[in-house]
């Protein structure tokens, strides 16, 4: 039987996903930014000026940037009361320990941890249809497509380096979730150097085999449609000028600063 104070917050945590309370996530575009090296690119989205309808957080994240949701599936005593969360430990006890009205969902409630809330896991199942999450990032993308968002963006979701012999487990969880969402017409925007779905592959390698050809082939996509061509067929990129260009100070009437 649960306490008055723990069926409030399991309320919340329903409420929220019913959107009974809450921004409507239906059809709406969310960004979900994690802790690897691509979430620099994040943060040059928000500099031009992009725009999302929600951003949400994996973990110490959440300490750093402005978010509306932050997802930290382990128990917070994995961080209030061990060092097993390396340096992840400090950010995280301050933000836990913070109230800030800004749900921070968990397998688990805490009442150290005035912003916890209980994550809606049956509700999440139900919706879906699946029960495969082995990393918090798969949390955050089922929730979405349980949301039914039009548009997820995708940062720091990396698993894997170039030139660094170590990954990370989790990839085929979260590539399992993201074929789900593309199933269901959700678009699915990642960041160009992340490994996920092989985005920082160049495109004449990403064709296992074919790769190996003299004349590589590879896809493209025209007009909504995927193509696959060689890669002598392409249309070679237009040169860089070579031209010293110094950018400055001054506005110039019809010109962008990117057209300088």
């Amino acid at each position: 039987m649960k306490d008055k104070k723990t069926q409030i917050l399991l309320g919340r945590v329903w409420s929220e996903f019913q959107n009974n309370k809450g921004r409507e996530m239906k059809n709406k575009s969310v960004a979900i930014v994690a802790l690897g090296n691509s979430f620099n690119e994040y943060i040059l989205a928000k500099i031009r000026s992009e725009k999302f309808d929600e951003v949400w957080t994996i973990n110490s994240m959440s300490g750093v940037i402005y978010h509306d949701k932050c997802f930290m599936m382990d128990p917070p005593s994995r961080f209030l009361d061990t060092p097993n969360a390396g340096k992840q430990t400090d950010i995280m006890q301050d933000r836990l320990r913070e109230k800030k009205n800004i749900p921070i969902f968990s397998c688990c409630l805490d009442k150290r941890c005035p912003d916890v809330v209980e994550f809606p896991l049956q509700e999440v199942i139900q919706k879906t249809g699946y029960a495969y999450f082995n990393n918090t990032v798969s949390y955050s993308l089922g929730y979405a497509i349980a949301q039914e968002v039009s548009d997820m963006h995708l940062y720091g979701i990396d698993f894997t380096h170039k030139d660094v012999a170590f990954a990370e487990a989790g990839r085929a969880c979260c590539e399992f979730w993201l074929a789900i969402a593309i199933s269901k017409k959700i678009k699915i925007h990642i960041a160009n150097s992340s490994s996920l779905l092989d985005m920082n592959v160049p495109d004449d390698q990403k064709l296992y085999g074919y790769h190996r050809l003299d004349d590589p082939l590879v896809s493209t996509t025209t007009q909504g449609s995927m193509l696959i061509t060689k890669k002598s067929k392409l249309e070679p990129p237009e040169p860089l000028d070579s031209k010293p260009n110094l950018i400055g100070r001054d506005d110039i009437a019809g010109i962008s600063y990117e057209e300088k």
